[in-house]
């Protein structure tokens, strides 16, 4: 499907893409505190957020699937579908959402953590130290490559005595439907495929935005956690 894009004002676009951030926090914020319960199930909580968006917040359009991950489907990455989980009272989740707001896109991620199993809530921590470590190291060299970012997301993860989980480290966020954008796909990713700089610019000749993603595990326990947002609208 051709889509007709054109170039915005870049300080529109920004604006735009922060307030639908922060409608997707505000989701997100709604969701933890009122339908994630110990003893539902994933495919459940997946299906009442898909109504919080729509009946709230209006978002009726979500541009990536509603995933629900706990316990050990925690290590599987965005294209696998692990079999239907029922959360439990001592685990560990996280939330990845992608609704659309006013024709941009969102992109949140978030841990949650139920109980007080050390290691978990160890885990959630590194995690947010990592995703501000990697905020910094991008803006201090904003030329580096989707390839090189990614490695050093990597690094992030083995520092802390964890592995890192994802195939991808973030990935370009814009104007519903991005992934129509004119350009090679590779390009729209922190990931080991993409050796352009992420400064540069899109096809419209637009700056180009980005979601830093988190993704840390412990296969040996068998459970991970995810978080992710963007890290360019500052």
């Amino acid at each position: 499907m051709k889509m007709a894009f054109q170039a915005r004002p870049e300080a529109e676009r920004v604006a735009a893409l922060r307030a639908a951030e922060a409608k997707g926090f505000a989701l997100l914020d709604a969701i933890e505190a009122e339908l994630l319960v110990p003893g539902k199930s994933e495919k459940q909580l997946e299906d009442e957020i898909r109504a919080l968006a729509a009946d709230r917040f209006g978002a009726t359009a979500h541009w990536h699937k509603r995933i629900v991950r706990s316990g050990p489907n925690t290590l599987c990455i965005y294209d696998e579908n692990p079999p239907d989980r029922v959360i439990g009272a001592d685990d560990i989740g996280f939330i990845d959402i992608g609704p659309v707001f006013d024709g941009f896109e969102a992109d949140i991620g978030r841990t949650i953590v139920l109980g007080g199993d050390a290691d978990k809530r160890r885990l959630l921590a590194d995690m947010e130290d990592a995703f501000a470590e990697g905020k910094r190291h991008l803006a201090e060299n904003p030329s580096i490559s989707g390839r090189e970012f990614f490695r050093y997301i990597q690094g992030l993860a083995e520092r802390r005595g964890w592995t890192y989980g994802g195939v991808i480290g973030g990935h370009v966020v814009g104007e519903f439907p991005h992934k129509h954008l004119p350009g090679e796909r590779a390009s729209f990713y922190i990931s080991p495929e993409n050796a352009a700089p992420l400064d540069t610019p899109d096809a419209l000749g637009q700056r180009q935005h980005w979601i830093l993603e988190i993704h840390f595990v412990d296969r040996r326990r068998g459970f991970g956690g995810f978080m992710e947002s963007a890290i360019t609208l500052d």
